[in-house]
């Protein structure tokens, strides 16, 4: 939704298929590399705001690219006063949340008003308690009323309002979430969301520039893979669609032709005759390795371990284990700085006999539904890393067999992926 031309493709799309009532529309993005999101100048001119630095000129680029775009697609909805109003509650001290999903808003009512539908606020249908939780049955039940209403509508995505009103907006990219509770709420045969990649690729095309497309996945394979880093979809969009058993379809706004992924509840025919669906990985983990003999058979172990790293606010990403010892994997991000007062906290408190700390790991994680019971896939993948001259420095595979997660230093990430992916796709 960059600019009018893209607006006038997705016109296009939505006009051949009647079955395309309903449209879930984001802030405008970069229309060129070094081009600013829509979103992001709203969040800079807050942010000038509170530092008492000028912000006219970049709130005036943001209306300049509403202008251009309503008068390019030769709509007028009256957004001067809407800006101005949004321009007002900026001085007043609005919130993040509403600056922030204004993008959103005043692009939902352009294209609304471009395809002859009906323009829904968001603010009205999905619903966040006071504290900012979403109230999923509350968000359903409006959704559904309202759209019954009209034969098609464009909701913006991004935000929702708490009980008194006040704007609260899901995190970055949030607009997914909002197509997944639409296409929830109305019970929809398939959730399109539409962007400017043809579905996912077996693995990170900057790594692995041929890297082949993904046809299908289901929705476990793809919740690993994106929590590994394979981000072309919302990570909460999964969930509303995955609750009704509702396939996402992921596909391009600039190749409209071609089918994309489909994101089903369980894996395809195809999706299990495969061996491997992807591959992805994050840089930048450190794992604290403990030694402790007779470790296995220590009551509350595991509990007290977890709850040293809950008091230092660091998220625990995996447990690999063995008979006497135990590794706990954290990103670096948020450990840096408290390393030695966890390590010390461990010592007091488990009493371990040695702790080991490896900085710089990468975690790569190898999915598919079709690794399940099949013979060899792992002695397949710690070849295709030896031989690539890659020192596996730990390795976790999941209960349900269907992921085996590598750790490795930092500057035998590219090298792993693409021994990995050649193993099992050459």
């Amino acid at each position: 939704m960059a600019d009018h031309l893209q607006i006038a493709k997705a016109k296009e799309i939505i006009q051949a298929n009647p079955k395309r009532r309903y449209v879930v529309v984001s802030a405008p993005g970069r229309r060129f590399e070094r081009d600013n999101k829509v979103t992001d100048l709203l969040y800079s001119c807050k942010t000038h705001m509170e530092h008492n630095l000028p912000y006219e000129q970049l709130y005036q680029a943001i209306c300049d690219r509403f202008g251009s775009i309503g008068l390019h697609l030769g709509v007028d909805v009256g957004l001067t006063g809407e800006l101005e109003e949004i321009k007002a509650q900026l001085e007043n001290g609005a919130s993040y949340d509403y600056i922030a999903s204004r993008g959103e808003y005043l692009n939902g009512k352009l294209i609304a008003a471009y395809l002859g539908y009906d323009f829904v606020d968001a603010k009205d249908v999905i619903k966040f308690d006071k504290n900012g939780r979403l109230m999923e049955d509350e968000t359903d039940e409006a959704i559904a009323k309202e759209l019954a209403k009209h034969q098609g509508a464009v909701i913006p995505g991004f935000y929702g309002s708490k009980p008194n009103g006040e704007i609260k907006t899901f995190s970055r990219g949030g607009s997914d979430v909002t197509g997944s509770l639409v296409a929830r709420a109305i019970n929809a045969e398939v959730y399109e969301n539409w962007t400017d990649v043809s579905g996912f690729l077996v693995a990170d095309p900057r790594i692995i520039p041929d890297a082949k497309p993904i046809n299908t996945i289901s929705y476990k394979e793809l919740r690993e893979l994106s929590y590994m880093g394979a981000s072309v979809l919302h990570e909460d969009a999964i969930f509303p669609a995955r609750a009704s058993n509702i396939p996402i379809n992921i596909r391009n706004t600039n190749d409209p032709e071609n089918p994309g992924t489909m994101i089903t509840a369980e894996p395809t025919d195809e999706g299990l005759n495969r061996v491997v669906t992807g591959i992805a990985g994050r840089k930048d983990f450190m794992v604290i390795a403990i030694y402790k003999n007779h470790l296995a058979t220590e009551r509350g172990f595991v509990r007290k371990l977890a709850a040293i790293l809950e008091e230092h606010e660091i998220y625990l990403e995996h447990i690999p284990s063995g008979i006497d010892t135990l590794s706990v994997v954290v990103s670096q991000e948020t450990i840096n700085g408290k390393v030695d007062d966890v390590v010390e906290e461990i010592r007091l408190q488990l009493h371990p006999d040695t702790i080991e700390v490896n900085e710089n790991m990468a975690l790569i994680a190898t999915v598919g539904c079709g690794m399940s019971f099949r013979p060899g896939v792992s002695a397949r993948l710690f070849t295709a890393l030896a031989e690539a001259g890659v020192n596996i420095r730990m390795i976790d595979q999941g209960s349900s067999e269907m992921n085996i997660i590598v750790g490795v230093h930092n500057d035998d990430f590219e090298k792993s992926i693409q021994a990995i992916y050649h193993a099992f796709f050459d």
